[in-house]
């Protein structure tokens, strides 16, 4: 049982010197739905579970010295107090989508801040080597320290319990050397950055100028919109210094009402080490186009991009001096702030931004092996990679994706090992759950066969009358219609979103779970496009919160059409409901063939050549 006698924190007994307001979950590293479990912990027991709110909790583990993490348990809203860490003795963790663990910073790092006297951390050697000795002997060395709870002397682990400016520090076991310095790393001296950090994953927690970061996971005291949930591969743990916006370095919200945001001081990484670029191209681009260094300086749509290092017609804060390893040169198109494909700001006062998707994937971005006929209903072979080149998944494993369709369920259907197949008849082909945690499923890097071509079904046919879809009401207010901002009140029509909420593109709903619109408004069919949705019902661009027709559904994956095609398919989180503003669009009936002739109506967006004119760009923080 924690014991009740212990005392107070210091830093926690009294506000800040500022007098301003600190949560106490700064203090801990967050690892969602994990469960710690200790096998033997010499007989202690850790309290039971008691209702609270995440950060009571924190403040309750802080002011107890025996208390070093803690489980939210987020069905029970409450939590429970541990005397232990993952790095003690005879303990592991496990997956619990009901737990959150958090645990005191001070016991999980490997770096210090400031002069070290809070590091609680494992390390038992001196920088030259040394063991330490064990801080309860007095033998080879007589001292007057005694290990209690306030003071943190376990074992033989580096300590500065006399606030040596140098740090950590033990006495030896070596009777010729009494102590020595441990050498243990200032948190910003541990990691470097590169380039202009995007991929800084440090453990720095202090702005260039002392400010406390704010936790990322929180919305006081600033509201923002990078929710660690909403951007999962920018890694925004805790309260540490991130770079998710593509600024200059690495930064972070502060403690302090009245300065929103700073920089973090973080140093630089060599320069050879800052030549570690992988996959420059010139003629076509790789993932995302981050390492495309071409001489394309057009649109997809034609229109001449606007120079980096002008700022008009549009201004921007990507200058070529601040981005030096993004070679923003002239005005050839590149992706600097990681979006879905090289881009840059446009010649045109009324579109800010366009994608340049012209630019042709690389060939050789995926080893594509093997074939398949048909649908690859049949297919057995061996291959184990997707087309974007990413491991498959084994069938029968459960992470780190839960699959629907699984040797247990279909032991019939061949499901062995991590080979690419195609249980459900996909159209498509042979797909498989990937090792990427963004990434639940995709197509395997497998062509048909030669000679198998798809039978087309675009024949003369009758004339058909569509009676049941497709029809407007012509008694809305023409006002402006959430795709392309014309007026409109076409029902199919729906506007997709970023994860800031911002219309990117436009499409039309076909069934009630799934959205038709074109292949130009992403980079690849390996989109992540978690936290994206899109809105239906509303006659407003931008229609606000209130609006009682507006309908917003999360985007659960993306289906490319066959390679010539230039269509692909959405499919929603859950189907969206059908009433006088959310309607289906007609799809012809098979064999049906439209005359190059005839009069067509036009409900598609203007823009989804990428990005609607006069948006910014998602991120962009000026």
């Amino acid at each position: 049982m924690m014991q009740a006698r212990a005392v107070l924190l210091l830093p926690l007994a009294c506000a800040l010197s500022t007098g301003q307001w600190r949560s106490p979950l700064n203090d801990f590293q967050k690892l969602k739905a994990t469960q710690l479990l200790s096998l033997s912990q010499r007989g202690r027991d850790p309290e039971q579970e008691e209702p609270a709110d995440t950060e009571e909790c924190a403040r309750r583990c802080m002011l107890l010295l025996d208390c070093r993490a803690f489980h939210y348990n987020h069905q029970r809203h409450s939590c429970q107090l541990l005397p232990w860490t993952q790095h003690s003795a005879h303990t592991h963790v496990q997956r619990n989508i009901h737990y959150d663990l958090y645990q005191k910073k001070d016991y999980m790092q490997n770096c210090i801040r400031g002069d070290g006297r809070n590091y609680r951390g494992k390390q038992s050697t001196t920088e030259k080597g040394k063991n330490c000795q064990q801080w309860r002997l007095k033998f080879p060395h007589d001292h007057r320290f005694s290990p209690s709870l306030r003071n943190g002397l376990e074992e033989n682990y580096c300590r500065n319990p006399d606030r040596d400016e140098r740090g950590p520090w033990c006495y030896t076991t070596d009777p010729a050397v009494r102590h020595q310095s441990c050498g243990i790393k200032k948190c910003e001296d541990t990691v470097c950055v590169l380039c202009n950090g995007e991929d800084y994953r440090g453990l720095v927690d202090h702005t260039e100028s002392g400010q406390e970061c704010q936790r990322w996971d929180q919305q006081h005291p600033h509201k923002h919109p990078y929710h660690p949930h909403k951007y999962p591969e920018k890694d925004l743990d805790d309260n540490y210094c991130r770079n998710p916006d593509s600024s200059v370095g690495p930064w972070c919200y502060t403690m302090n009402p009245a300065r929103e945001r700073e920089y973090c001081h973080l140093h630089k990484c060599t320069t050879e080490a800052e030549k570690r670029l992988s996959d420059t191209t010139t003629s076509c681009f790789k993932h995302k186009g981050e390492g495309y260094r071409g001489k394309v300086n057009v649109t997809v749509s034609g229109i001449p991009c606007q120079r980096w290092d002008a700022q008009t017609p549009h201004q921007h804060h990507f200058r070529p001096k601040a981005y030096e390893c993004k070679d923003l040169r002239e005005n050839y198109c590149r992706n600097p702030d990681g979006s879905e494909a090289p881009w840059c700001f446009t010649s045109l006062p009324s579109m800010r931004v366009a994608f340049c998707f012209q630019i042709k994937r690389c060939t050789d971005d995926v080893e594509v092996e093997d074939c398949y006929h048909g649908n690859g209903k049949l297919y057995r072979g061996k291959i184990s990679k997707t087309r974007k080149g990413v491991t498959c998944q084994k069938w029968s494993a459960r992470s780190p994706h839960v699959p629907q369709i699984s040797p247990d369920m279909f032991p019939t259907l061949h499901l062995e090992e991590n080979y690419c197949r195609n249980p459900d008849n996909d159209s498509h082909g042979p797909w498989c759950y990937t090792m990427d945690p963004s990434t639940q499923f995709d197509y395997c890097a497998i062509k048909p066969c030669a000679g198998e071509k798809s039978p087309s079904t675009l024949e003369t046919a009758d004339d058909v009358v569509f009676d049941e879809c497709g029809k407007r009401d012509e008694r809305l207010q023409l006002k402006g219609r959430i795709v392309g901002g014309r007026p409109g009140n076409s029902p199919w029509t729906v506007s997709i979103r970023n994860r800031e909420g911002v219309h990117f593109c436009g499409g039309s709903l076909v069934k009630e779970q799934w959205v038709i619109s074109t292949r130009q408004c992403f980079s690849s069919c390996n989109t992540d496009l978690s936290s994206y949705e899109v809105q239906l019902g509303t006659l407003f661009k931008d229609p606000s919160p209130s609006d009682p027709d507006k309908q917003a559904l999360p985007i659960l994956r993306l289906v490319c059409g066959p390679s010539a095609s230039d269509l692909v398919l959405l499919k929603l989180a859950r189907p969206a409901t059908l009433n006088k503003r959310v309607a289906l669009i007609c799809l012809p009936p098979e064999r049906y063939w439209q005359q190059d002739s005839a009069q067509r109506g036009q409900a598609a967006c203007d823009e989804q050549q990428g990005v609607q004119q006069g948006a910014p760009r998602p991120g962009e923080g000026e």
